[in-house]
C-alpha cells in the first residue's frame, strides 16, 4: 500500500519540495501538480492584489472571490502540469528512451485535456500540436541553459 511523505526546504531563491508516494510516477505527477498549481495560485493572487490596489477598495467579498479564484486556477494549472509530467514519464518508461518524450507527452496531454473539455475534433488536434510544440520548445530552452 503506498504511503505519503512530504518534506521541504527553503534556500533562497529556490524552493525544493520532495514528495514520496511510493511510486516514481505518482511522485512526479504530484510534484508537478503542486509546483505549477502554486504558480497558478500566485498568478491570481498578484492579479487580484493589483486590481484591489488599482480600485482602492478591499472587502470581505473580494477577498473570498480572490481565494476561490486562486484555488480554481491553481487546481487547473496543477492538473494540466500533473497530466503532462505523468505523460512524459509514461512515454519514457514505455519507449525506454529519453529523446522526444516531451513532444510526445505534450501532444498526448494537449489532446487529452482538450478532449476532456468537450472540444471538437479539429480543436483537439490543434491543441495537441500546440502542446507538443510548446513542450519541445521548453526542452530546447532547458537544454541551452
Amino acid at each position: 500500500m503506498p504511503h505519503g511523505r512530504l518534506s521541504g526546504s527553503l534556500c533562497s531563491p529556490k524552493i525544493d519540495v520532495v514528495i514520496d508516494m511510493g511510486n516514481p510516477f505518482l511522485n512526479r505527477t504530484v510534484d508537478g501538480f503542486l509546483k505549477i498549481g502554486a504558480v497558478g495560485a500566485c498568478k491570481v493572487a498578484a492579479e487580484e492584489t493589483f486590481e484591489c490596489l488599482h480600485r482602492g477598495d478591499v472587502s470581505k467579498h473580494k477577498l473570498e472571490h480572490a481565494l476561490k479564484k486562486m484555488c480554481k486556477e491553481g487546481a487547473y494549472w496543477g492538473t494540466v502540469a500533473g497530466v503532462y509530467v505523468g505523460m512524459v514519464y509514461g512515454v519514457e518508461r514505455v519507449r525506454g528512451r529519453s529523446d522526444w518524450n516531451a513532444m510526445i507527452g505534450g501532444a498526448l496531454s494537449g489532446a487529452l485535456i482538450s478532449g476532456a473539455s468537450n472540444n471538437h475534433k479539429d480543436k483537439i488536434i490543434k491543441d495537441a500540436i500546440t502542446a507538443g510544440a510548446v513542450a519541445t520548445a521548453v526542452e530546447f530552452i532547458n537544454y541551452l541553459t
